[in-house]
């Protein structure tokens, strides 16, 4: 695969400027071609793409879409799979990922009420004991690294020992997106906003 066209423009330090300047325009077919297939998905090129994928070979960029693979192998229901993504991602504060993680929910009618509740999941009663048990398991290896006996016992409650195995590899995955977006400054690309206009507008037509 051939070199992406490097911009000349200087590394930005401001808050919500990505740290390495997005590319716009690719080199390669095949780069072009993942591009244009954002564009349609999306409505815009995703702005991991633009920094991190446009510049990494593509099988680097493939090994995005075989987490998505095996997320469909999971025997969690997806809901639950995806309280567990938002949960890793809000706890690191990845604004893309919170954004982009919204986007899927809503595309697949997901319950909104009950992500939009995710901030109070321990006093909601729009969640489960099951559920609550994984996102405290979630957000506990977030964000100390390690794990209480008693929050794995707590999850052992619920859920068999693939389960378990199916969570823990939630976390771990997400943290892929979520540190390669912190780690290049790439902030919300607002989907859920611009899939909002999408639906408002084939709805006045």
């Amino acid at each position: 695969m051939q070199a992406p066209v490097e911009s000349t423009m200087p590394i930005s330090s401001e808050e919500e400027t990505t740290f390495l300047p997005p590319i716009e325009r690719p080199r390669g077919l095949m780069m072009k071609l993942v591009y244009a297939m954002s564009r349609r998905q999306y409505g815009k090129v995703l702005t991991p793409l633009k920094v991190f994928g446009a510049r990494m070979p593509l099988a680097f960029g493939q090994f995005y879409g075989k987490i998505s693979s095996l997320d469909k192998k999971l025997l969690l229901p997806s809901e639950t799979a995806m309280l567990i993504r938002e949960q890793v991602a809000r706890t690191n504060v990845c604004l893309f990922c919170i954004d982009i993680g919204r986007h899927f929910t809503i595309k697949a009618s997901m319950n909104q009420a009950k992500f939009d509740a995710l901030g109070v999941y321990r006093t909601s009663s729009l969640f489960t004991d099951a559920e609550r048990a994984a996102l405290d398991f979630a957000a506990e290896l977030t964000r100390d690294k390690r794990i209480e006996p008693r929050i794995v016992s707590q999850l052992a409650r619920f859920y068999t020992e693939r389960q378990i195995c199916e969570i823990v590899w939630l976390v771990a995955s997400e943290h892929f997106y979520n540190i390669t977006n912190i780690g290049l400054n790439i902030h919300s690309d607002m989907l859920c906003e611009i899939g909002k206009k999408g639906r408002e507008q084939s709805a006045n037509h």
